[in-house]
């Protein structure tokens, strides 16, 4: 304290200078619209800085919250579009449960393979979200995969890239069904087997899913045409197939849920039991 109290004394004139040139510097701007309006434009120009740093660190941390608002925006739309076949016409609901026929879980893959034959990836979402083996996987760009086993919190799906994997698909224009597979070589590619001679084919058409599979909704992308090969002992196309989906980069992805497909699986297996 005493030696606060004699640097006060030893400064007392330089101090008393800095006072008086605070007030007067006060009295200035309060009495000059101009020197006020312009300390208030540097003063909102300084803190205007900090809360923009501020809030685009806010913004920044609340990424991960935003992304999961927009994928179950994507899950409600989709599901509206799944439900549909005639996209000008609202969706129609099934009257005997008075609810869609399709629904779709939202999850994260948390990983991912994609360097070896029979590559599989896994998701933060399991029976507990109602998902179940044999569902379909999707995200924003096309079809990821096949649901293969649940746990409680997690499942794992059997990738686009596992040799093992076969879909059923079409080409779009012309509608004419083939097997979708992957030969186990090129993450980029897929190949789809059995189109016949008789459909028109050609570098660039779009390949989707068909209407036979229970797993997926019908029309969903895979990718587009890329080389043609001709089995002249079978008569039918290979085609290479660029996928839309990257699959060495994914992020969320929606479980589809066929609530109709048990009941077709059963109706199957009970025909084939008669036969």
């Amino acid at each position: 304290m005493q030696q606060i109290f004699n640097f006060v004394l030893k400064n007392s004139n330089r101090l008393l200078f800095l006072l008086l040139l605070v007030l007067s510097f006060v009295l200035t701007i309060q009495s000059h619209s101009y020197h006020k309006s312009k300390i208030i434009s540097s003063a909102n120009f300084f803190t205007g800085g900090i809360y923009e740093k501020i809030n685009n660190i806010d913004e920044y941390f609340g990424l991960r919250a935003q992304n999961e608002e927009l994928a179950q925006e994507n899950a409600r739309l989709k599901s509206i579009l799944f439900n549909q076949k005639d996209t000008t016409k609202l969706p129609e609901i099934d009257t005997t449960k008075g609810i869609n026929k399709t629904v779709i879980t939202v999850a994260k893959v948390i990983h991912n393979s994609y360097s070896i034959q029979e590559n599989f990836i896994t998701i933060n979402k399991g029976s507990m979200s109602g998902i179940k083996p044999n569902m379909g996987v999707i995200n924003s760009a096309g079809i990821v995969g096949i649901v293969d086993n649940t746990s409680k919190n997690y499942a794992t799906i059997i990738s686009l890239l596992n040799v093992n994997i076969k879909i059923n698909a079409k080409i779009k224009k012309s509608n004419h069904f083939g097997t979708l597979s992957w030969n186990g070589k090129n993450t980029g590619f897929a190949q789809l087997t059995d189109v016949p001679r008789l459909a028109g084919v050609r570098k660039g058409d779009t390949i989707v899913t068909g209407s036979e599979s229970r797993v997926f909704p019908e029309n969903i992308g895979i990718g587009t045409i890329d080389h043609v090969y001709i089995d002249n002992e079978t008569n039918y196309y290979t085609l290479d197939i660029k996928l839309f989906n990257d699959m060495t980069n994914l992020g969320h992805v929606y479980v589809i849920k066929n609530k109709d497909a048990d009941e077709i699986i059963n109706l199957e297996n009970q025909s084939k039991k008669d036969e």
